[in-house]
């Protein structure tokens, strides 16, 4: 069992995303609940899912994003499933040849504006795209 499902064991009807969010330090854990509440407010056909051990956010029961911390830097992103199919300038790939993030400053304000393109963008793609 990973350790913070450890330290917060004494919540057993939590959601595994619940403890991945409570889980974190400030300031990414505010930083990522702001993330998370803006994309499930984004659009009412938005579902959050638990996979690969990680918040997934899915279109019409399609994954089209998740939210992540960086393991170098502990900065929190923003990851988009089909990112090769979304062009935006702060969408990098690094090794990834199918996702893309976006790293989110967590003592910045939240870029909402870029995050708002980025969603749509990237519902468009999922939308497209035949499993």
């Amino acid at each position: 069992m990973p350790s913070y499902k450890k330290r917060l064991a004494c919540y057993p009807a939590m959601k595994d995303s619940d403890i991945f969010f409570l889980q974190n330090k400030e300031p990414a854990k505010s930083c990522l609940l702001y993330l998370r509440d803006y994309i499930l407010a984004y659009d009412k056909d938005i579902t959050e899912a638990w996979r690969y051990g990680m918040p997934f956010y899915c279109y019409k029961g399609k994954r089209f994003c998740y939210l992540w911390i960086q393991k170098k830097t502990g900065i929190p992103y923003l990851g988009v499933v089909e990112g090769k199919k979304v062009d935006h300038p702060l969408l990098i790939a690094e090794k990834r040849s199918r996702m893309k993030i976006m790293l989110v400053d967590p003592v910045k304000d939240v870029p909402v504006k870029t995050i708002a393109a980025i969603l749509k963008r990237a519902i468009g793609a999922v939308a497209t795209t035949h499993y």
